[in-house]
């Protein structure tokens, strides 16, 4: 994973709801219905998060029918992860 790639994850973990709804997906999937339940926001504003956290490969999507279904992208928070143990004690 490139910086930039690298900064885009870590802009989308600057918003509480996105690390919140971070949390939520790394449960298990879920549709952007049961998302959308948990929080006081309007479904354009839910779009605009899972935009951001898709956008930056944290979070995965899938369609079927009408709904929009979203999971954690392991491959990506693994990457994170070499990226945070590599600047540990720098």
């Amino acid at each position: 994973m490139d910086s930039r790639n690298i900064a885009l994850v870590f802009k989308a973990l600057s918003d509480e709801k996105r690390i919140n709804i971070l949390s939520m997906l790394s449960q298990n999937e879920l549709c952007a219905c049961r998302i959308l339940e948990e929080f006081d926001i309007t479904q354009p504003t839910l779009s605009h998060h899972m935009k951001v956290l898709c956008g930056c490969g944290l979070v995965k999507a899938r369609k079927e029918g009408k709904w929009s279904y979203y999971t954690v992208n392991e491959q990506c928070v693994e990457e994170i992860i070499g990226f945070l143990k590599k600047t540990e004690g720098k």
